[in-house]
């Protein structure tokens, strides 16, 4: 089983996506269908077009904005904004134990965000999470014994248990899925994390629970960190040719978790709960 996951079918850019790009930056032409397919063909003149500021605003401005293009062009879009915007930036900021630390690690962002196969795979896995998967599936737990999983795209613990009830040779797109699962949370929901670690009435952290398998923002980034790299070790991987950018992301992740944050606040603000269903968050 597939659950969830950045695939194939995210990777190509859909005509639907490309006549958007013309209608919104070229309202005139005549024929608009002509040129969309003529975009197919010159990846040059499309990477111009999309990082088009009147594009980006129109991706802005517009709520219903998902149906008219494909969620992972939506964020194709954005992270080449970021990248633009990251280029006039010293510094990126992280928010650790509720204090803000600053680093002068910006360029180091833009050059991860240079990185084509990075970049699309982000927007993969971004346009991933714009519908949660929420199953219940028997597993396996010794000869005669089952029991039921309820599995969640958001859930860690669940993802993990659901990996240790497979074999080897299908353990890839649970591997994949942990480490997006890790990275999205990190980046772009980060306050959902350390919501976790407190009371919601005292604000007071929690003491950590024996047997759970997540809890701080250090410990997704570990987990997200090891599954990438279990992820990009696996035969799938290769024949999927996603294990070198699966080796970057374990490499660098917390790097990762920058554009993601940047888009969180700077580009999508409140916008991120609808986008994102986020109340599945709490399920």
């Amino acid at each position: 089983m597939n659950f969830g996951g950045v695939d194939e079918a995210l990777e190509r850019w859909s005509f639907q996506d490309l006549r958007f790009v013309v209608d919104t930056l070229i309202p005139e032409r005549t024929d608009p269908e002509h040129l969309a397919r003529l975009l197919q063909e010159d990846e040059a003149l499309l990477e111009a077009m999309l990082q088009d500021d009147r594009l980006f605003q129109e991706l802005m401005v517009d709520d219903e904005v998902l149906l008219a293009v494909t969620p992972q062009f939506f964020f194709r879009v954005l992270l080449r904004r970021a990248r633009r915007d990251l280029e006039h930036e010293l510094y990126t900021v992280e928010r650790r134990h509720q204090q803000k630390v600053v680093l002068f690690d910006a360029s180091q962002v833009v050059d991860l965000l240079a990185n084509t196969e990075v970049c699309d795979y982000l927007a993969g896995m971004l346009a991933s999470f714009t519908r949660i998967n929420n199953v219940t599936i028997p597993i396996r737990v010794r000869p005669g014994i089952w029991r039921r999983l309820r599995i969640n795209d958001l859930d860690i613990d669940s993802l993990v248990a659901y990996a240790n009830s497979l074999e080897e040779e299908h353990r890839f797109w649970v591997y994949q899925r942990i480490g997006d699962a890790c990275l999205f949370l990190a980046g772009m929901f980060p306050e959902h994390i350390d919501a976790q670690q407190r009371y919601p009435l005292s604000g007071q952290p929690r003491f950590k629970v024996r047997g759970s398998l997540v809890h701080s923002l250090e410990d997704y980034e570990g987990y997200g960190q090891t599954f990438y790299r279990l992820a990009a070790g696996h035969r799938v991987a290769q024949v999927q040719n996603l294990d070198v950018v699966l080796s970057t992301l374990s490499r660098q992740f917390i790097l990762a978790e920058k554009p993601l944050l940047y888009l969180a606040e700077r580009y999508l603000a409140l916008r991120k709960h609808r986008l994102f269903a986020a109340g599945s968050l709490d399920t």
